[in-house]
């Protein structure tokens, strides 16, 4: 369930319970709670731990810097984190990095997100099909964003995508 990782559940009470927690504003505080232990992808890259909850931390550190911090949509904000945590499933499950970094950039007109890691194993936009349960995540990423890539560094790449703002 997205937005319900650290929530612990009482036994025997299952989803209705955590989901009757969740609330935007409860999200929100987890959002500005995550800037405060990681740091702020927007002024520097932000070490992550390569581990599966990282992926939330992603996704709040986003939500926080595009919707609170920059004032974009709520869709561009929705799309743009569903995309960092494809980038950040996609360095967690296959690239063997203790640690990746998340930057996000505001440019004229578009944000840039990028993951950098420590691999030099480039991601591969595979063919995909409707009863596909994985390997989806680039190909969202191909279909969401505006423009992507990789960027071979001397020590591993930077995979990132871009997506129009509408502001000029």
């Amino acid at each position: 369930m997205a937005g319900l990782e650290g929530i612990e559940q009482p036994r025997g009470h299952g989803r209705a319970v955590a989901a009757a927690r969740w609330s935007p504003a409860v999200e929100d505080e987890r959002a500005l709670k995550a800037l405060e232990l990681f740091g702020n992808p927007a002024e520097q890259d932000v070490p992550l731990p390569s581990r599966p909850e990282s992926a939330a931390t992603a996704r709040r550190l986003a939500q926080v810097v595009i919707l609170r911090h920059w004032g974009l949509t709520p869709k561009l904000t929705e799309d743009a984190v569903l995309l960092v945590s494809e980038l950040v499933g996609n360095a967690v499950r296959h690239t063997g990095a203790r640690v990746f970094g998340l930057r996000m950039r505001r440019l004229r007109g578009r944000i840039r997100v990028e993951v950098r890691d420590p691999s030099r194993g480039l991601p591969c936009l595979m063919p995909v099909r409707e009863t596909d349960i994985s390997g989806r995540g680039l190909f969202l990423v191909d279909k969401i964003a505006d423009r992507w890539g990789v960027d071979l560094l001397p020590r591993g790449k930077t995979t990132w995508f871009e997506m129009r703002t509408g502001d000029r």
